[in-house]
């Protein structure tokens, strides 16, 4: 059979030795030699090209390797989920016994996990890829920007990852004590700021709480406010953006502050995580000094 009809015959270009064999393809493997034309993907999976395969054409091959009823998790699917999570290893979730080989991870699901069709691949939802991918992290500011990233975009909830955590016990630890330790934050930089707080035990703040003026218009919702002394302290808990919108907005939202009479503390995420002494200092000095002055007639609102 002539090349074009294999490509026919092929995901994307990628074909099981069992086909090629009942294509009359005597030695698919021949041609998957040192500067042959095609290149051995996984046992029995062959890409029909040498050159450096996509990442579906990577995933395709997993699959077939996988079997029927395999599905993706961990950070392939996180990825697919459009999430920041970055693995080499791909995670699929088979019903029955199968075997991985190198950066393929095979791993037996009963009963398996729902899945959607996610770009032509079957992806499981975003909290157990999420927890999945946790499984495969070291460092807990990976995990808890990863677990944020999921909660931020609502792909998930909280408790939708604490209830896969809990299902899925095995390899979870790093998940369960990100979401413990995260509790209602947003962002790594936001967990940063609640260590901190605690640590120089400040009156506890609200968090994300929404302020309003005597006349029930609201302010803003500061990362953290400190009610007792009427202190707002603002970390920025997403990616930091200088465009013309962004500016606009904390130049409005500060000028509500100074109106109502708020001291605001205003931290960096890079600084908050590189010079914590100095953030506490500030900190301290600044609550010091909102304790000094009448407190301003503002109240926390519950927002329905």
């Amino acid at each position: 059979m002539r090349i074009e009809h294999l490509r026919e015959r092929s995901d994307l270009g990628v074909i099981s030795t069992t086909t090629l064999k009942s294509f009359g393809v005597a030695d698919p493997w021949r041609r998957c030699a040192s500067g042959g034309p095609w290149q051995r993907m996984y046992p029995g999976v062959v890409l029909l090209h040498n050159g450096p395969p996509t990442p579906d054409q990577h995933l395709t091959a997993a699959l077939l390797r996988a079997g029927p009823g395999a599905v993706v998790t961990g950070s392939w699917a996180c990825r697919r989920h459009g999430l920041p999570a970055h693995s080499p290893e791909i995670h699929l979730l088979v019903p029955g016994t199968a075997r991985g080989s190198g950066s393929l991870v095979l791993e037996r699901a009963s009963p398996m996990p729902p899945s959607s069709d996610v770009g032509g691949f079957p992806v499981v939802s975003a909290a157990r890829a999420v927890v999945d991918a946790c499984r495969f992290l070291r460092s807990v500011d990976e995990a808890t920007a990863l677990v944020a990233a999921a909660v931020q975009r609502r792909l998930c909830t909280p408790d939708e990852l604490r209830v896969e955590a809990r299902t899925n016990r095995y390899g979870t630890k790093l998940a369960r004590e990100v979401l413990r330790d995260l509790g209602r934050a947003e962002s790594v930089a936001e967990r940063d700021a609640r260590r901190l707080s605690r640590k120089i035990r400040l009156t506890t703040p609200h968090w994300n709480a929404t302020i309003a003026d005597a006349s029930g218009l609201v302010i803003a919702r500061p990362d953290a406010w400190y009610d007792d002394v009427g202190l707002a302290w603002e970390i920025d808990s997403r990616a930091f953006h200088h465009g013309p919108r962004d500016y606009e907005r904390t130049l409005a939202r500060n000028s509500r502050y100074a109106a109502a009479g708020i001291l605001v503390v205003q931290t960096l995420p890079t600084r908050l995580r590189d010079s914590p002494e100095a953030v506490a200092r500030e900190l301290r000095a600044a609550h010091l000094a909102a304790a000094a002055r009448p407190r301003p007639a503002v109240q926390v609102v519950e927002m329905r």
